[in-house]
């Protein structure tokens, strides 16, 4: 068997690990439980797919995501890793067929709802099957502390029980604050476990929050901002995403939108016109986005303030998976606080609880609402506002946010506000950071071999960033390389994707070079807006 690094290459295309994957990997394949605590974009995923491959038996991924599922399958099969998907989405016959399929052993990763596990087929094939792993996604769902507490998840310790023998167990999430996590390790019954959090700071990412009376004006001006980039704008109602979608629509902005009025159909459409950057942007409620891992989001917009800090911390690290800088927007108004209220007061998702226990819920609803409100309002840096959410201590000036750089332009931090003289000295004096030579970037194979990748992906039946993300090609445009020992040093083409891809990639950019390209670059979404 391959060693991890070997497998990260051959899979993923990647030469190192990110912080915190190593070690949660490390204790999974010595047989110990582990907890990771990793913010959005960190690469979870990873932790639990190369443990899969390492070990004998199969690995269940228990997830309450459809759309993660059909992405992380579909980004599977493409690197040439057998997996499947058993959810709500698939017919009875498709189901079963991939049931059979699981049963022969076809499958080294089966993803699969919570709410399937108990289920008398799924637990036939279970009991029966050599399952050596057992990754539980989205753990924080197991707590009614948890923003997203889903009853289903406690079956989880009880579908473990009926197994010949127990798996090792991995929990994973980006978001847990200490009684969240107390609360995992409890229910779950985990060992002793691994516990990993790599910190919930994205340095990638810019918070701005305002307080406009218009908040379509207010829309329109960030996206004169990033007129040519690929963004998701939150709204609070159905009502909303339509109108907004309209608004958007009428001024020929290329844009999706996605709610859960919305068809099972329509649905999948818009996420795959998304997914496949035919709408660079997609309007949406909050049905969107859990499991969607577009990396090349540049930027986020909370049309209306979200009802808690975790979910605002998930939605807006949506933007920047790739690790490129991104821009997080809020505008808020006072009517949004009204809303998440009503919301709140009449929520009726949790049957299963008592009278006592829904209050309960209710009042931590009430009092994160609270402190969501407090952030709309703080006139100090965003950033330390929400890792002090997190229990995690920053400093007091990031100059990263909105209030940051106010202050800045008003020359308003005193010296004990900054984080060290060298920073002062380079910022106070507004001393501007070295321009990256655009010129190297070669813009026009970069959309060349963008538009390759995205017809590659349409005649598959995948995303775009499933065949590669924007980071990679960007890269390549910028290498050009020759053959495929250079290709494969590119970051995210690992040796699967350079067998199905490599040399249509390879050829296009070699006629690039050869100077044969065609003059006009395609018609850029900036270009057909109206603001």
């Amino acid at each position: 068997m391959d060693n991890k690094y070997e497998i990260l290459k051959k899979y993923f295309g990647y030469d190192t690990f990110r912080n915190g994957q190593e070690p949660l990997i490390d204790a999974l394949l010595s047989g110990n439980d582990v907890f990771g605590i990793m913010p959005t974009g960190a690469g979870k995923s990873i932790c639990y797919q190369i443990p899969a491959l390492m070990l004998t038996g199969m690995t269940l991924v228990i997830s309450p995501l459809i759309s993660l599922m059909k992405d992380q399958v579909a980004a599977l099969n493409q690197a040439g890793v057998y997996a499947a998907y058993l959810n709500s989405s698939l017919t009875q016959g498709q189901y079963f067929k991939a049931l059979g399929f699981a049963k022969s052993g076809k499958y080294k990763i089966i993803y699969v709802a919570p709410e399937r596990l108990l289920t008398e087929s799924f637990l036939d094939f279970a009991v029966n099957a050599d399952i050596s792993f057992i990754s539980v996604d989205e753990v924080h769902c197991v707590s009614q502390w948890g923003q997203d507490f889903r009853p289903s998840y406690l079956k989880i310790p009880d579908f473990v029980r009926q197994l010949k023998k127990r798996p090792v167990i991995g929990a994973f999430t980006a978001t847990a604050t200490a009684q969240v996590r107390d609360d995992v390790v409890k229910i779950l019954k985990l060992r002793e476990p691994k516990i990993v959090t790599t910190g919930f700071d994205r340095k990638n990412l810019s918070f701005f929050v305002s307080h406009a009376r218009d908040k379509k004006s207010e829309l329109f001006k960030i996206l004169r901002e990033h007129y040519d980039e690929s963004g998701i704008i939150y709204c609070i109602t159905r009502k909303l995403v339509d109108e907004v979608y309209g608004l958007l629509s009428e001024r020929g902005i290329e844009a999706a939108k996605y709610h859960a009025g919305m068809s099972d159909g329509e649905r999948m459409r818009s996420q795959d016109a998304f997914t496949s950057d035919r709408a660079r942007i997609m309007v949406a409620t909050n049905a969107f986005g859990m499991g969607i891992d577009k990396p090349d989001v540049r930027f986020v917009i909370h049309y209306n303030m979200p009802k808690n800090m975790e979910s605002y911390y998930q939605e807006a690290g949506r933007a920047g998976r790739d690790g490129e800088k991104a821009s997080c927007y809020l505008i808020y108004s006072p009517q949004d606080v009204h809303t998440n209220q009503f919301f709140i007061e009449n929520n009726r998702e949790n049957e299963e609880l008592s009278e006592t226990e829904l209050e309960q819920v209710w009042a931590k609803d009430r009092e994160r609402l609270k402190q969501m409100t407090f952030y709309c309002h703080t006139r100090y840096c965003y950033r330390k506002y929400m890792l002090n959410y997190f229990g995690e201590r920053a400093e007091r000036f990031s100059g990263s946010c909105g209030n940051c750089l106010k202050k800045l332009a008003a020359a308003d931090y005193g010296a004990a506000d900054i984080p060290g003289p060298g920073y002062a000295a380079g910022v106070l004096l507004k001393k501007p950071e070295p321009l990256k030579r655009k010129a190297s970037e070669n813009p026009a194979l970069f959309e060349k071999l963008r538009l390759l990748r995205n017809g590659i992906a349409k005649e598959n039946g995948v995303p775009a960033y499933v065949v590669f993300t924007d980071k990679t090609i960007r890269e390549m445009s910028i290498y050009l390389p020759e053959n495929r020992g250079q290709l494969l040093q590119i970051s995210g083409v690992g040796e699967a994707k350079y067998e199905r891809y490599g040399s249509m990639f390879l050829d296009e950019i070699k006629r690039y070079k050869e100077g044969r390209e065609d003059a006009d670059v395609p018609v850029t979404a900036h270009e057909k807006i109206r603001f």
